[in-house]
C-alpha cells in the first residue's frame, strides 16, 4: 500500500505521519556523527544526511549525478561535464552515497529506531541539468535530446535508489527533489558557460512536463520538491504532481505570493514550511519566535489553524551545511518541537 506522507494511504484510511524533518545537508565530514544526529533529533521523519563539505561527489550535483543510469559525469574547471564512461569522479560519488546509506543504517540500528517513513534527497532535473555541461560545452538543458535522456535517467536512478533505501530500512521512502535553480531556468537568468549571455528561458509547460516525468516514475513514493528561492513556482510544482512543496517561509512577501500559498493549500498540497534559521542568527531564538509566522500565515489566508497539523510540516529554512555543530542540534530540536506546536498550539500563540 502506498503511503500519502501527509494524510491518506491509497486505501483511503486517514493516517498522518507526525513529526518534522530537515532539508538534507549538514556541516562537516563525519557521516556517522551526522546520521546519529538526524536519527536522534528527527525520530519520526529522519532523512539521509548530505555532507557537501567532503567535496566532489558529495555536493548536490555530484551526488545526484552518481544516481544517473547509463550516464556518467566528470569534474572540469567550470564544474561537471558529461563523459563517455564512468571515471574516478563518478565512482567517488557512487561510493560516498553507498557509505552514507551504510552509516544511516547503523545509526538506526544503534538507536533501536524503526521509523515508518524516511526521506532521501537529490537535485531535481532542472537544477541538475543547469549545472552539468555537455561535451561540447553547453548546459544540458539547452539540448532537447539531452533533456529527455537526462530526465529519464534521473527518474530511473531515483527509483532504484528509493527502492534500495526501502529494502534496507523497511520504511516508506519520501523522495525530495531539490530545485533551487528552477526559478532562474524559468526566467532565463542562467548565464551561458562563456558568461557572455544567458540561456533562453524554459517555457513553463516544458518545465512542468519534465518534472512530471520524474514524479510519475516515482509513483510508489511520495515526492516533495524543495525550492529555497524567494518566489518558488508553487502552481507549476503543484500541477506537476508533487504531494508536498518545501520552501523558505521567511522569504514570503506580497499579496501574490500569499495567494499562491493559499491556492496550494486549497488544492490539498502539503507545505513544508522553512521556519527555523539554517545558521545561528547570533541572538537567542525561542520556539515562539520561529513558530508564530506559521500561525499568522494561516490566519492571514483565512484557514483554520488546524491546517498546520493537517497540511504543513516544519523544517529549517534551508540546508544546514553552513551551520555550526551546536546550531544543527538546536535547529533540529526547534523543528521537532514546532511539529508538536502545530498539533497542539501553545497558549498565547
Amino acid at each position: 500500500m502506498g503511503l500519502d506522507l501527509f494524510g491518506l494511504p491509497d486505501s483511503g484510511t486517514i493516517r498522518r505521519v507526525r513529526g518534522a524533518t530537515g532539508i538534507g545537508s549538514l556541516p562537516g565530514t563525519d557521516i556517522d556523527e551526522a546520521a546519529r544526529i538526524v536519527v536522534g533529533e528527527l525520530p519520526e521523519l529522519p532523512h539521509v544526511p548530505e555532507l557537501p563539505a567532503r567535496g566532489v561527489g558529495a555536493d548536490m550535483i555530484g551526488r545526484t549525478a552518481g544516481l544517473l543510469v547509463d550516464l556518467a559525469i566528470e569534474v572540469i574547471t567550470s564544474g561537471y561535464r558529461v563523459t563517455a564512461r564512468p571515471g574516478r569522479d563518478h565512482r567517488r560519488a557512487v561510493d560516498l552515497l553507498r557509505g552514507d546509506l551504510d552509516a544511516f543504517d547503523e545509526a538506526l540500528e544503534r538507536a533501536g529506531a524503526q521509523p515508518e517513513t524516511i526521506k532521501v534527497q537529490a537535485a531535481g532535473p532542472w537544477t541538475l541539468m543547469s549545472n552539468i555541461e555537455l561535451m561540447r560545452g553547453h548546459r544540458v538543458l539547452t539540448d532537447h535530446g539531452a533533456v529527455k535522456e537526462f530526465s529519464e535517467s534521473l527518474a530511473e536512478g531515483l527509483k532504484q535508489h528509493a527502492a534500495e533505501v526501502a529494502k534496507r530500512t523497511g520504511a516508506n521512502v519520501v523522495v525530495q527533489l531539490d530545485e533551487p535553480g528552477l526559478p532562474a531556468v524559468l526566467q532565463g537568468l542562467l548565464p551561458t558557460p562563456s558568461k557572455l549571455g544567458t540561456v533562453p528561458a524554459v517555457p513553463e509547460p516544458d518545465a512542468r512536463a519534465v518534472l512530471a516525468t520524474v514524479i510519475d516514475a516515482l509513483k510508489d513514493h511520495e515526492v516533495v520538491v524543495h525550492c529555497c528561492a524567494p518566489q518558488p513556482p508553487l502552481k507549476l510544482l503543484r500541477e506537476a504532481g508533487v504531494k508536498a512543496i518545501a520552501f523558505d517561509a521567511t522569504l514570503v512577501k506580497g499579496a501574490d505570493a500569499l495567494d499562491e500559498i493559499g491556492e496550494t493549500w486549497e488544492a490539498g498540497t502539503t507545505l513544508a514550511l522553512g521556519l527555523v534559521p539554517s545558521v545561528d542568527p547570533g541572538t537567542p531564538v525561542t520556539l515562539k519566535d520561529v513558530g508564530q509566522r506559521a500561525f499568522i500565515l494561516a490566519d492571514r489566508l483565512g484557514f483554520p489553524r488546524s491546517i498546520l497539523a493537517e497540511k504543513a510540516l516544519p523544517t529549517p529554512t534551508c540546508g544546514l551545511a553552513g551551520a555550526t555543530s551546536s546550531w544543527v542540534k538546536r535547529a533540529l530540536s526547534l523543528t521537532r518541537d514546532l511539529s508538536s506546536a502545530f498539533l497542539e498550539p501553545p497558549e498565547g500563540w
